[in-house]
């Protein structure tokens, strides 16, 4: 008989038919049994859910302060909770669950009804893919009419619960926005794939002389403006430009403009394997172009979230694309995803995100 998505499993070895691990079935993704964390023989039940989560509480505990609202609270595999994903905004949660099976396995209003009993959060949001945009809905709690505002690292920001990408901002790269601020006083900032503004705001806090923010999304590059705003920052340091960023690229080097700090944090090039070669030869372009606008001396920073492409070849890519900008670059740092971001050991899969900073040579 054919079993339902999100139905319970064991998988058992074939030989002696001893108990390798629990969880549930998933037909229809990637991943055919998705294992949840137990020891031999427990149930999983409502008992064994509320251990998880607050086991993936207590490790945000000892990570956070006040200067800091906004964080992912729950995040799948890496916490013993296959397929859901929770991220704090202040006193609002977000869910998300990866497909049909997790989302059935999962008991939505219950894990609602926890967050709110026991962190006492004000409202839960779940958030659902149509097509391809994703989409919110009010779960339990009070309807924020779609935005909250939280802060990160005291920088204030907002996230649009309802229409924003991902759960309404990308806290993931949270700690690669801190880690340039130490490069963007009194520079010149140019932030590409900029989205809401989140490297360019924290440009602007760290005193940057100008910043330009470019972005194919007219709607989030207003958000970006009002971030800007928010944080008391000189609307006269800061432009936008809504276009395709290639587009703006193939412009901008042809008009020999350059600026100190180059940012290139586009979206996942690499949706499937068959994309991957693809994926590489666009990260080469977008990076051999970022390179010829950063003046020598100055920084530009790489990232990607193809989690199909490893650390290993998006370096060799970085190289790949200096190297067809006839440049030459010192590495500063190399970083994956923040500590609320944690994978299983034995998954580096997981470890999608590669963030690269570079010194270009003069």
């Amino acid at each position: 008989p054919q079993t339902n998505p999100g139905a319970q499993a064991v998988l058992y070895d074939n030989r002696g038919g001893r108990e390798i691990g629990r969880g549930y079935y998933d037909p229809f993704g990637d991943i055919a049994f998705r294992v949840c964390n137990t020891r031999r023989g427990q149930q999983l039940d409502d008992s064994w859910a509320a251990g998880q989560m607050q086991r993936a509480v207590d490790l945000r505990l000892g990570i956070f302060d006040v200067d800091t609202t906004a964080y992912r609270l729950f995040n799948g595999e890496g916490d013993g909770l296959p397929g859901m994903v929770c991220d704090r905004y202040a006193e609002t949660a977000v869910l998300s669950f990866d497909g049909q099976a997790p989302y059935r396995f999962w008991n939505v209003y219950g894990i609602a009804r926890w967050l709110v009993e026991n962190l006492g959060f004000r409202s839960v949001y779940e958030r659902t893919r149509t097509g391809k945009s994703p989409k919110g809905r009010l779960v339990i709690g009070q309807d924020s009419e779609s935005e909250v505002n939280f802060l990160e690292y005291g920088v204030q920001f907002t996230a649009d619960l309802i229409h924003g990408q991902k759960t309404g901002f990308y806290l993931d790269q949270r700690e690669n926005r801190r880690r340039m601020r130490i490069f963007s006083a009194g520079k010149r900032v140019l932030n590409l794939f900029g989205y809401t503004g989140g490297f360019s705001v924290c440009a602007g806090v760290a005193g940057a002389d100008h910043v330009t923010t470019v972005d194919s999304a007219q709607p989030a590059l207003l958000a970006a403006e009002k971030h800007w705003v928010l944080n008391g920052l000189d609307p006269d340091k800061h432009a936008v430009v809504c276009s395709e960023v290639f587009q703006y690229l193939e412009t901008a080097v042809g008009e020999h403009q350059f600026w100190d700090v180059v940012i290139l944090d586009p979206p996942s090039f690499a949706s499937s394997s068959e994309a991957v070669l693809g994926a590489l030869s666009a990260y080469q372009t977008l990076i051999s172009r970022g390179a010829l606008l950063t003046r020598r001396g100055g920084v530009l920073a790489a990232a990607s979230c193809s989690s199909r492409i490893d650390i290993d070849q998006f370096i060799e890519v970085c190289q790949e694309g200096l190297s067809k900008a006839r440049l030459q670059a010192q590495v500063i740092g190399v970083y994956s995803q923040p500590a609320d971001h944690p994978v299983p050991l034995g998954m580096p899969e997981f470890r999608y995100l590669k963030f690269v900073i570079l010194r270009i040579d003069s």
